[in-house]
């Protein structure tokens, strides 16, 4: 693939283009910048709700451009905010099948556009947009985009242990670096976004160019023409990617995008 180039790069945002205080390096910023002033369609492509991505593209300097959000629940154009496809879903059934196993966790659903829905507080600066808190039943009684099951008081492997005994065979579900949980639809990723937005743009898979690092981004990096796990990434993740580049720590993704530029 020496004389390879992509049409479209999609970028993971957490632990891919910044770090976990939400920061982002100048370098990070000036290589993104560059390749899409190199002609290359730059998508952000994230767990992150609508104002998270919104934030991410202001941290770049983009005042347009597509993502995926909501670990490709969402396909969207911002500024203005277009969207271009929103899958939901009936999380009833999965949220109560944890409630019954973990009472005490907390309970978030997307509100699109907005922020999110939850039964109880969150710990600060982990949910965007704005927060309105509800009873269970409110926030599970109509189809969403997402769901976000959080519980600080367990540890990660305690958590997985219990989500893995759940049997979520209904959803999809990534579990994050904390015991965090993240459900959308059966058949619902970054990689089933991208694939909706390559085909709405007219471009080939075989062109696309993914880098992340999360247990989200599994599907996407086996999907892309050439899929790029970060180095701090799961070994799952690298399993299912084409390479590894750096960590977030060393600007990983800055390697990548240089060779292009």
């Amino acid at each position: 693939m020496s004389d390879w180039k992509p049409r479209l790069v999609a970028l993971d945002v957490d632990g891919t283009l910044v770090n976990g205080r939400n920061e982002m390096s100048d370098a990070v910023r000036e290589a993104v910048r560059a390749t899409r002033a190199a002609g290359m369609e730059v998508v952000i492509s994230t767990g992150r709700s609508v104002p998270g991505v919104m934030d991410t593209a202001d941290k770049l300097g983009f005042d347009h451009g597509y993502a995926i959000g909501s670990n490709g629940s969402l396909v969207f154009t911002y500024r203005p905010l277009e969207m271009l496809r929103a899958v939901t879903f009936d999380a009833s059934e999965a949220v109560r099948s944890i409630l019954q196993r973990m009472p005490d966790v907390l309970v978030a659903v997307e509100e699109v556009g907005v922020g999110y829905r939850v039964n109880r507080a969150f710990p600060a600066d982990e949910l965007g947009g704005t927060i309105t808190v509800q009873e269970v039943d409110e926030l599970i009684g109509e189809p969403v985009t997402r769901v976000i099951v959080r519980s600080p008081e367990h540890s990660t492997e305690e958590f997985r242990e219990v989500v893995a005994d759940l049997g979520l065979t209904d959803t999809n579900y990534y579990i994050g670096y904390t015991a965090w949980l993240d459900i959308a639809p059966v058949g619902t990723s970054k990689a089933s976004g991208l694939d909706f937005l390559t085909q709405h743009l007219g471009i080939e898979q075989a062109d696309v160019l993914a880098v992340g690092d999360g247990n989200n981004d599994v599907e996407m990096l086996a999907w892309a023409g050439l899929g790029v796990a970060m180095g701090q990434a799961l070994p799952e993740v690298v399993a299912a990617a084409d390479e590894v580049t750096g960590t977030i720590v060393d600007d990983g993704v800055v390697d990548v995008l240089r060779r292009y530029l």
